[in-house]
């Protein structure tokens, strides 16, 4: 006999125990994934108050009563403003909530109102995970769980459980087999609205992206060079350049307090002429979404992006930065045109020019004395800008410098301590040190962060550039010339520069770090496979993640519908999904009606039959018992099987829902009959 826990105020509704499992498995799978990102006491008390309420359906306990739950849920809003520090719900904190909410629901659940609202919940539970991941095997492990959810439904319908583990995975998987088609047609046509439908809190899209931080300081790239995700990913339109040329430029900083680099204050470019000495680079960039402002782009790019959400307002400013109004929150797409060889021909014809070009003359007082002595002797010997350039090239290349992951700490002056003691450092140190010495010796200079290379995908035909490509480099501006791009870093390790962060230290992106020849053929699996991974993803991206109104348009006008507006397209979609729904209705309504209950239906259809071969037939208006008791007259020797058999049909047909061995054992006395 099936246990059942009487939960309602109504006498006439039992939950099975069974289906008490259903509904804290099925949350218990949607809180799962969100165990990484709320305070280890909210899963402990979800956890906690699962195994209670599972305890007084076993033991038959009492529900703890109103003053009990209310002391609960204080302590619960309680403990989430003290562990987020805020009144205000964001993300992070509105998950927290919710969850522990739901595990205070379980124990006041009575009837099944209740436990249809906890079966809903958990839906809307599952869904909130998308805050945190949209990946691919995010979406796989979010469907598992919709699959034991939709089976939680099926079991508070199935009081009797006459339906097992296997038949109810089955249908719950028809159910949401049946809705995709529904469900595409509106992914693909409802109409795409550009920019975000509502306001969401600061902490709606992580506050843990990795990317630069607008800043640079000892050790911040050095740091992001440890990671492998994606910053992002280029598609060409036009010849790829060469390693050398792929700096990725973000953002230029003026700005330093003798530790951390600043962009300053930004002003839109009106000086820097640019003059192209090569064909313009066409490609565009599916940017995941790092949480600053800076857009990234081929150095240097003429223009920026026209195509963005109108909120995001991109801007060109001086040091050719493309700038948006808003930090990039969720990941978006842009177009650009860049120039791998120019130059930039600003001439201080301006007090404008001559302010900016004063500007990226500071130094903090009192700091780097060492270096600013030495770069003042340097100064005496050869005045000229270029050769002072090459002197602090020659100087990073002739001493014993080394190009480090792991740089000592640099505790009083960096700069200094970094030229004249540890010399061990990132791209970081050896961009900062150089601005510093050029600045020390009259000549122009700023600090340039971004990314330097990217491997093409040969399976995808796109280039992806990862975390581990950080760089820093440095302009100096020079007479005639404008600002030019030297990189210091390539004086010490010009590998770096030529073919990237792996060729300057191998058996960085080797798998767990495992010490394995670049050509064997663990690593080309390995690169294989990462490959197609990494194709997979940007096809999810560019097709599902970055589905949006432009996407639509070109599909709208591959099928010839491009005249055809949004409001005649919300017309023709809603109109499509009243017609599905009438047509489903229709058949369950003629079909499905007249084998509900199958076997048991079939299996007296098949007893009916044989009756008919005997000369009873069955009239169209006759009832089982009707039937029943006309074909007894007529055939008296079959009369106690015929009642007997007729008597199991009503009972099973119309009073409960017969178990799978009830279902067996009937089609077999049919067949016996």
């Amino acid at each position: 006999m099936t246990n059942t826990l009487p939960i309602t105020l109504e006498s006439s509704f039992q939950l099975p125990l069974n289906t008490l499992r259903w509904i804290l498995t099925a949350l218990m799978l949607a809180v799962l994934p969100h165990v990484l990102h709320m305070p280890l006491w909210i899963t402990v008390a979800f956890v906690l108050l699962v195994l209670w309420r599972y305890i007084i359906a076993q033991k038959q306990w009492p529900l703890p009563g109103t003053w009990i739950r209310l002391g609960l849920a204080f302590v619960l809003l309680l403990g989430v403003i003290l562990s987020f520090r805020s009144l205000t719900i964001g993300r992070d904190a509105g998950v927290a909530l919710l969850v522990g909410l739901l595990g205070l629901k379980l124990l006041e659940m009575r009837n099944l109102r209740d436990a249809m609202l906890l079966s809903f919940l958990s839906f809307f539970l599952i869904m909130t995970n998308f805050f945190y991941s949209q990946s691919i095997p995010t979406a796989g492990y979010l469907i598992i769980v919709m699959l034991v959810a939709t089976g939680t439904l099926i079991s508070l319908s199935d009081l009797n459980q006459a339906l097992n583990l296997r038949q109810r995975l089955r249908l719950s998987t028809q159910i949401l087999l049946q809705s995709i088609p529904l469900a595409i047609a509106l992914f693909v046509l409802f109409p795409r609205i550009p920019g975000p439908l509502w306001g969401l809190p600061e902490d709606a899209y992580g506050s843990a992206a990795s990317g630069f931080s607008g800043s640079m300081r000892p050790g911040s790239i050095s740091n992001l060079s440890l990671s492998d995700a994606v910053a992002f990913r280029v598609e060409f339109f036009s010849e790829v350049p060469p390693p050398a040329l792929r700096y990725w430029r973000g953002a230029v900083l003026w700005q330093t307090d003798g530790e951390s680099w600043q962009p300053g204050r930004q002003f839109p470019i009106d000086s820097d002429a640019l003059e192209q000495y090569s064909d313009p680079v066409d490609y565009a960039i599916t940017l995941e979404p790092h949480h600053q402002r800076w857009l990234f782009s081929l150095d240097l790019p003429q223009q920026s992006p026209s195509e963005l959400p109108h909120y995001l307002q991109p801007r060109l400013l001086t040091g050719h930065q493309i700038k948006t109004e808003h930090k990039i929150s969720q990941r978006i797409k842009y177009r650009l045109q860049s120039f791998t060889h120019y130059r930039t021909t600003s001439t201080p014809n301006s007090r404008t020019m001559w302010r900016r070009l004063h500007r990226a003359l500071q130094l903090p007082p009192n700091r780097h004395p060492q270096a600013k002595a030495l770069a003042q002797s340097w100064q005496t010997e050869n005045p000229d800008p270029r050769a002072l350039v090459q002197k602090a090239l020659d100087y990073f290349n002739q001493e014993h410098f080394f190009y480090t992951l792991s740089p000592p700490p640099l505790l009083n002056d960096p700069i200094d301590e970094f030229l004249f003691d540890s010399r061990k450092g990132f791209c970081e140190h050896y961009s900062a040190a150089f601005v510093t010495l050029m600045r020390a010796a009259s000549v122009p200079a700023r600090v340039v962060v971004g990314y330097q290379g990217g491997n093409m995908n040969p399976l995808g035909d796109f280039m992806t550039v990862r975390q581990r490509d950080a760089h820093a480099w440095a302009e100096v501006w020079l007479q005639g010339q404008g600002w030019v791009r030297v990189d210091p870093t390539g004086a010490v390790a010009p590998e770096r520069v030529q073919r990237g962060l792996n060729a300057s230290m191998p058996g960085l992106d080797n798998p767990l770090g495992l010490e394995l020849e670049q050509n064997s053929l663990v690593m080309s699996a390995w690169r294989y496979v990462r490959n197609g991974l990494d194709m997979m993803n940007n096809s999810w991206n560019q097709w599902v993640l970055n589905y949006g109104q432009s996407h639509q348009l070109n599909l709208l006008k591959w099928l010839g519908l491009e005249q055809l507006g949004y409001r005649a397209l919300t017309l023709v979609l809603f109109c499509l999904i009243g017609m599905s729904l009438l047509l489903i209705g229709l058949w369950l309504f003629s079909v499905r009606r007249l084998h509900y209950s199958e076997p048991i239906q079939a299996a007296y259809l098949q007893f009916c039959r044989q009756l008919a071969r005997r000369g009873v037939e069955r009239r169209m208006h006759e009832g089982p018992q009707d039937f029943a008791r006309r074909a007894s007259l007529a055939l008296p020797q079959y009369a106690a099987k015929i009642q007997y058999i007729s008597r199991w049909y009503i009972q099973l047909r119309y009073r409960k829902t017969p178990h799978t061995k009830q279902q067996q054992q009937f089609k077999q006395a049919v067949k016996q009959l």
